[in-house]
C-alpha cells in the first residue's frame, strides 16, 4: 500500500512539475541608474569602472544586470529630467556623482535607493541624518573627514 501511494505521489508531482516551472515568474534583470555631473567625452572612465567593478562582482551587462547611464554635461538643471527618465524606466538603484545630483536624487525619490559619491558633506547638505546611520534611501561615500 505505501508503495502504491509513494508510485501515485511520483507521477503526480511528475506531471504537475513542468506546469510549476512554467508558472515561475520570471525576473527582471535589475537595473542601475548611473547619473554623472560631467560629460561622457571626458568622465567615461568613471562609468568604465564602475562596470568594471560590477563584472568583478560576477555581474555581467545584459545577462544579470542592466547599466543605464545619464550624463549631465556639467549642468546641473538636467539633473531633474535625468532622474524622471531613470525612474520612469524602472531603475532599482540610482548610483549618483555629485552634490547636486544627490540633492536632486533626493527630491525625485523617497523609495528608490541613491547611492552617492563625490559629495563632499552629506550631513551638512542633508542628504543623510548621519554617516553612521543615515536612514532613508540614501547612503554613499562622502570625500569629507572629522577632525
Amino acid at each position: 500500500m505505501e508503495r502504491r501511494r509513494f508510485l501515485i505521489i511520483a507521477l503526480a508531482g511528475t506531471a504537475v512539475a513542468p506546469l510549476a516551472v512554467e508558472a515561475q515568474p520570471t525576473r527582471a534583470v535589475p537595473r542601475i541608474g548611473f547619473i554623472e555631473a560631467g560629460a561622457l567625452s571626458t568622465n567615461r572612465h568613471f562609468l568604465d569602472a564602475f562596470r568594471q567593478g560590477l563584472h568583478d562582482l560576477g555581474y555581467v551587462e545584459g545577462r544579470n544586470i542592466k547599466v543605464e547611464d545619464r550624463w549631465a554635461d556639467g549642468r546641473s538643471e538636467r539633473f531633474p529630467a535625468l532622474l524622471d527618465e531613470l525612474i520612469r524606466l524602472g531603475v532599482d538603484v540610482i548610483v549618483q556623482a555629485s552634490s547636486d545630483g544627490a540633492l536632486a536624487a533626493k527630491r525625485a525619490t523617497k523609495t528608490i535607493p541613491v547611492v552617492f559619491w563625490g559629495v563632499s558633506d552629506p550631513v551638512g547638505l542633508g542628504l543623510v541624518s548621519s554617516l553612521a546611520h543615515p536612514g532613508g534611501n540614501m547612503t554613499g561615500l562622502t570625500l569629507a573627514f572629522e577632525e
